[in-house]
């Protein structure tokens, strides 16, 4: 039964991907139809064309290697210069020697289904904020539907969040702060939660006189990280009977966090550490249901995370490395492939400690963070991910705009095609990135269990 419960929970997210990059190409093909551009093509998958069929002016199908999608938009390059009749013909420069029978193949294939009707109606013909719309459609897709499944996970199925009920409660400092001490001494200090009557199951209602409600238990930790030497006043029940206690939180050294909970980190990713009151005792998880008005908040932390690991992308590949050839373990918040998100799902769906709902609820929530990091990463400003295309797209539009007001005249439009060479770079460190990350989302998995 697990062993089924695996290939469904794989089978599921391979469902949800290829409709994710499905959907990601309609964000783009459908403001391309909407301004006239001809798209001879809408394809999911690469290689070979497994099945097809043709509407208007667009051929639709799917291919045998799903690994993403495309559609095939009419001139995307401007067509090489002419040579000026009467003028000498220039002499190629370095690049032109080393590049420039790549960069007219790449812009005879891109050209290659350029019809004479197709005049006026081209890409690069296309107002700036047209192409830049076109361009920003898929990503837009990607943070729509991680909108829509974050917020039926949230407003439906709730969010693990930290109660008010106590789940643990060290009984001294020592095995508080040290995972490999298991027991106490009789030299340890007791930790204040423990010496101050308080035990597991217990449900915190006040601090100093303030009320505590269900699901506000980091404005109680707030309280605590920030009186250590004081002493607080905790009100608390326990088999529905209501108690009073007080306890000093101890000064320690804790990861900083922000209003959310999550731990802060420096440049380099590291945890931030900083001095507050500490008193030795954890939350109980439940399944909290939010608001509708909760979700940008949520998706906007999702997004900083996923843009931290962008941003860190080389040191994360060469942890990844040191882990899949070494003996070090698997960041669990670093990045996976698609592979290792598949498994992820199939471990998650076959794990019998998990309910049917939280099962559920949680494969909802990979498909959603899987969108946000496709809206994230395709924004990043290299071609030949949409980002790049905005890039270009933006830098004609200011060309043009600097035209105009110097009153230049016969400017030519931007030529991305020129940097196919910086994009074979972009693409083959992708393929390299991703071949690594598959390797170690096979051979040194990340551990949930």
């Amino acid at each position: 039964m697990s062993v089924i419960l695996f290939i469904g929970g794989i089978l599921f997210m391979v469902v949800a991907v290829g409709l994710s990059i499905a959907l990601h190409e309609i964000g783009h093909l459908v403001p391309a139809k909407l301004f006239k551009l001809r798209v001879p093509q809408y394809m999911i998958g690469f290689g070979k064309t497994l099945i097809s069929f043709k509407r208007g002016e667009t051929q639709y199908g799917i291919k045998a290697l799903p690994l993403g999608g495309y559609i095939s938009m009419v001139g995307m390059y401007p067509p090489r210069a002419k040579t000026v009749e009467g003028q000498p013909e220039k002499k190629p420069n370095l690049f032109q020697k080393v590049f420039g029978q790549m960069v007219d193949d790449a812009r005879s294939q891109a050209n290659e289904n350029v019809l004479p009707s197709d005049e006026g109606r081209l890409f690069y013909q296309l107002p700036v904020y047209k192409r830049v719309i076109i361009m920003l459609g898929g990503p837009l897709m990607n943070l729509i539907i991680g909108f829509v499944v974050i917020a039926i996970v949230l407003t439906s199925f709730g969010q693990a969040t930290p109660s008010t009920t106590v789940s643990e409660v060290y009984q001294c400092i020592s095995t508080a702060q040290d995972a490999d001490q298991k027991q106490c001494t009789d030299k340890d200090e007791q930790a204040p939660a423990y010496a101050a009557g308080l035990r597991p199951g217990d449900t915190i209602t006040a601090v100093n006189g303030n009320a505590v409600k269900e699901g506000e238990w980091y404005e109680l930790t707030d309280v605590i990280r920030d009186n250590p030497g004081k002493s607080i006043t905790l009100d608390y029940q326990r088999d529905g009977s209501s108690h009073s206690t007080t306890m000093t939180p101890y000064l320690t050294d804790r990861p900083a966090t922000d209003e959310n909970g999550y731990a802060l980190t420096d440049d380099q990713g590291q945890t931030i550490m900083t001095k507050v009151g500490f008193v030795g005792m954890s939350s109980l998880q439940k399944d909290m249901t939010k608001p509708l008005s909760s979700v940008p908040g949520v998706i906007g932390n999702q997004l900083l995370t996923i843009g931290d690991v962008i941003l860190h992308l080389p040191q994360r590949m060469v942890d990844v490395a040191q882990a899949a050839f070494g003996s070090s373990e698997r960041d669990p918040n670093g990045p996976v492939s698609i592979v290792g998100v598949g498994r992820i799902a199939g471990e998650i769906s076959a794990e019998d400690s998990i309910s049917v709902g939280d099962k559920f609820a949680t494969l909802l929530s990979l498909v959603g963070g899987l969108n946000l990091a496709l809206f994230a990463f395709n924004l990043i400003p290299l071609l030949p991910l949409d980002g790049g295309h905005v890039v270009g797209a933006l830098y004609d539009g200011i060309k043009r705009l600097f035209a105009r007001i110097f009153k230049l005249k016969n400017v030519k439009p931007v030529d991305t095609v020129k940097l196919l060479p910086l994009t074979y770079v972009v693409v083959v460190a992708m393929l390299v990135m991703g071949g690594l990350l598959i390797y170690a989302d096979i051979f040194k998995p990340i551990q949930l269990f």
